[in-house]
């Protein structure tokens, strides 16, 4: 079992998550991970046929360091807003200091001059971890609806 102010530091890590992947501060993504982490985003159907196939998959905070400056410096792609809205953590198991968590969120995309659409849309399967430095993701995991997902995905989830 969880406390109250406990869930309400929880609720406050994805609300800062969100803040975060929409406002594009990439840097401060990799922050929210355990030094040894697991960053997936996988299509629902591998998820639920146990298939490893994933879009990306990253297994360490230096591989999320990576991808920020891929993000930053090597990746050329029309440019677009992105907004994570994600619903409230619901608590699914309390081992000692590691909690599973799940909760649904949608990625809505802008592109310039253009109407914003649904990017994605899904739920993530998450352990979280009590560190010093306080709530941190140790897995994340986005299991995304749809087979597809429009062009490629460059902003994490």
């Amino acid at each position: 079992m969880m406390d109250a102010s406990l869930y309400v530091e929880l609720c406050q890590l994805y609300a800062r998550y969100a803040e975060v992947t929409s406002s594009g501060r990439w840097e401060e993504w990799p922050d929210f991970f355990t030094d040894q982490c697991l960053y997936k985003v996988q299509p629902r159907e591998n998820f639920e046929r146990g298939f490893p196939l994933a879009t990306m998959s990253f297994i360490s905070k230096g591989m999320l360091h990576d991808r920020v400056y891929g993000i930053r410096e090597t990746l050329f792609h029309d440019p677009y807003y992105q907004r994570n809205v994600t619903g409230l953590p619901l608590l699914k198991s309390v081992e000692g200091e590691l909690f599973r968590v799940e909760a649904n969120y949608s990625i809505l995309r802008t592109k310039m001059s253009q109407e914003t659409t649904v990017f994605n849309a899904g739920r993530y399967l998450d352990e979280v971890r009590m560190t010093p430095q306080g709530l941190r993701f140790s897995a994340k995991l986005c299991i995304y609806d749809s087979e597809m997902i429009p062009n490629s995905l460059i902003y994490p989830i």
